[in-house]
C-alpha cells in the first residue's frame, strides 16, 4: 500500500487551500460510453462497418453514433444515470478516436457537430449531465498542424507545435527512427510542445469553445504527460470562468496529489477503489492474465480485514471534498471488463456493484456493466452494446436500477461519511452517516451464510430503529448490538425506514467499530 498515503489530519495551511468541487458531481450516477459501439442510428449511411456485435477489432468501426445515444437516453435515465462520459467524439481516423484530427468538429460518424448539440440539449433536458474526454498530450498524423508539418518539412509554420528531433520525418515507417516525440513511442500521437504559447493558447481554446458550448466537463486523457503545472492551472481557470460547476477528472492511475491540491483537478479516475474491490469480491475467481494484459496489472486476492485496510486507506488518500467527487469505476476501456477479470463469476459482480453504489465517491459504470457485458483487454472490452433483452443477465439490470434509487433517495449514500465497523475472514459491514441519516451496509464474500454484527449502539436502553433493506425489500427492527443475516456472496443494505420523509429514530443509533 505504498502508493496510498493518507491525506494529512492536521489543519490545512495557507499553501494548501480548502479544495472546491462541483456540487452535483457528489450525488451523479456516470455512465461510460465508448461511441462507436454504444447504439447505431442507422441515419449515417455509406459507410464499411462491420455488423452490429461481432468481435471487435482494433482498426474496424461498428458504427455507434450520437444518434444512437440520443435513442437511447430515456433507458439511461431510467436506469438511474444522471451523467454521461464520452470516450473522444472529435473527428480521427481510429474507431476509439484518440488521434484526434480536429477538435473542433465532432467526427461525422458520430453525426458531426449537430449531434452532439442534440445530445447535450436532449440529456440537460432530463437532467442529464455531459462530459466529454479531452485528449490534449498528443494529436495524430492527421491533426492539420502535423500534417503541415510532414508535407512542409523545416519551412512548416507549425514547426515548433511538435518536438522535432531530425529530419526527414517518418511517421509511418517503423523501421526507421519517427524524428519526433511521440505519445509511448507511438508515432500516430506526435506529442504537442506545450511550452509553446500558441500551443497552449489553442489547447486551452479548445477546453473553452466545447464548455460555452454546453458540455458539463473534462475527462482528461493521460493529463500526467503534460508535466506542467501552470499549464493545468490555466486551463481549469479558463474553464471553471466560464462553467464554475464543470466537472475536471483527470486519467491518473497512481498518486495524483500533486493534481488535487484544489487548483487543477477536481478528482481522477478512482483505479485506487478498482483493484481493492477485484481482489476482495473476486478472490476466488481472479483472471490475472487478462488483469496483466490491461492496465490493472496483477491483482492480489484480499480478505475482508486487507480490503478494510485498503479502502479505509483510499478514503484518506485526498481531502475529503475531493474524495466524495472521485470518479468509482469497476472497469473501463482501458481495462478487461470486471465480470471476465473475476472469471465470469456474477456474484464477485453484484458484490463489487453493491461496493460501487455504497462507497463514497462518485459511481461510474462502463457501459454494459448494468447487463453483464463480459470482456477481455483491448479490444474485447470494446464489444458492441446487445440491444436485443434476451442476451442481458436481467438479475444485474435489476441490481443496478435498485442501487441508482437508493442513492439518489439517501443523502447518506451520497454524501455521508464512511466508517468499517466490522471486517474480518469473508464478513465486512461498514456505514455512511449524513446529519442524523445513517445507511448500513453488510456484505458477505464467503460462500456459506454467516450473522455479521451491524455495532449500532443505542442512545437510551432499549432502543430501536426501523430499517428497510433496499435490496430485498425486508424490514427490519433493531437495537444495540443487532446482527443481520446475509446470504452466501451476498449483502445487505439497510437504510432508515421511509428515509425520504426525514430523520427518525434510526438517528438515535451510533455505530461503533468492531
Amino acid at each position: 500500500m505504498s502508493d496510498v498515503q493518507p491525506y494529512p489530519s492536521e489543519p490545512l495551511s495557507s499553501f494548501q487551500p480548502h479544495p472546491v468541487t462541483p456540487e452535483w458531481v457528489k450525488d451523479a450516477v456516470f455512465y461510460q460510453i465508448f461511441p462507436d459501439r454504444f447504439a447505431r442510428s442507422g441515419r449515417i449511411q455509406g459507410l464499411n462497418l462491420q455488423p452490429w456485435g461481432d468481435a471487435p477489432h482494433f482498426h474496424r468501426y461498428m458504427g455507434g453514433d450520437l444518434w444512437g445515444v440520443i435513442e437511447k437516453l430515456d433507458y439511461l435515465r431510467d436506469l438511474g444515470v444522471t451523467a454521461l462520459y464520452f470516450c473522444p467524439v472529435f473527428q480521427s481516423a481510429s474507431n476509439h478516436r484518440y488521434h484526434t484530427h480536429d477538435y473542433y468538429r465532432v467526427d461525422p460518424m458520430l453525426g458531426g457537430n449537430e449531434a452532439l448539440r442534440a445530445l447535450v440539449d436532449e440529456a440537460h433536458a432530463r437532467g442529464i449531465r455531459v462530459v466529454l474526454d479531452g485528449v490534449f498530450n498528443h494529436a495524430s498524423r492527421g491533426f492539420f498542424q502535423f500534417n503541415d508539418l510532414l508535407e512542409q518539412g523545416e519551412s512548416s509554420a507549425y514547426h515548433d507545435w511538435f518536438h522535432v528531433e531530425g529530419w526527414p520525418l517518418q511517421p509511418y515507417d517503423d523501421t526507421r527512427p519517427a524524428n519526433y516525440a511521440a505519445w509511448w513511442g507511438n508515432r500516430a500521437l506526435p506529442k504537442f510542445n506545450t511550452d509553446n504559447e500558441q500551443v497552449r493558447e489553442f489547447l486551452w481554446s479548445v477546453a473553452e469553445y466545447w464548455i460555452r458550448f454546453g458540455i458539463d466537463g473534462w475527462r482528461l486523457d493521460v493529463p500526467n504527460e503534460i508535466d506542467d503545472d501552470s499549464f493545468w492551472q490555466e486551463f481549469r481557470r479558463r474553464v471553471k470562468a466560464i462553467n464554475p460547476d464543470a466537472y475536471i477528472v483527470g486519467e491518473i492511475w497512481g498518486d495524483a496529489h500533486r493534481w488535487l491540491a484544489g487548483d487543477q483537478f477536481d478528482a481522477v479516475m478512482n483505479y485506487h477503489f478498482t483493484r481493492p474491490c477485484l481482489g476482495f469480491f473476486g478472490a476466488r475467481t481472479l483472471a490475472n492474465e487478462m488483469n496483466e494484459a490491461s492496465g490493472t496489472g496483477q491483482v492480489l486476492p484480499l480478505d475482508a480485514g486487507a480490503f478494510a485496510a485498503r479502502m479505509d486507506a483510499v478514503t484518506r488518500m485526498y481531502h475529503p471534498e475531493i474524495v466524495k467527487a472521485q470518479l468509482n469505476l469497476l472497469d473501463s476501456h482501458d481495462t478487461a471488463r470486471y465480470l471476465s477479470a473475476v472469471g465470469g463469476d456474477v456474484t464477485a459482480h453484484h458484490l463489487a456493484l453493491v461496493f460501487q453504489f455504497t462507497y463514497v465517491g462518485v459511481p461510474c459504470l462502463y457501459y454494459g456493466d448494468e447487463i453483464g457485458l463480459p470482456g477481455g483487454p483491448d479490444p474485447d472490452c470494446r464489444r458492441a452494446f446487445p440491444w436485443d433483452e434476451a442476451a442481458w443477465n436481467q438479475g444485474t439490470l435489476a441490481l443496478v436500477r435498485r442501487l441508482a434509487a437508493a442513492r439518489q433517495q439517501s443523502r447518506a449514500l451520497q454524501r455521508g461519511d464512511f466508517q468499517i465497523v466490522h471486517a474480518h475472514g469473508d464478513g465486512l459491514v461498514f456505514t455512511r452517516t449524513h446529519g442524523d441519516e445513517r445507511a448500513v451496509i453488510a456484505m458477505n464474500a464467503g460462500r456459506e451464510p454467516c450473522d455479521l454484527p451491524l455495532g449500532l449502539r443505542a442512545a437510551t436502553p432499549g432502543q430501536t430503529a426501523a430499517f428497510v433493506d433496499v435490496l430485498t425489500g425486508q424490514r427490519h427492527q433493531l437495537g444495540a448490538d443487532a446482527q443481520v443475516s446475509v446470504p452466501a456472496r451476498g449483502a445487505v443494505l439497510l437504510v432508515p425506514d421511509g428515509v425520504a420523509s426525514g430523520p427518525g429514530t434510526a438517528a438515535a443509533l451510533a455505530t461503533s467499530a468492531g
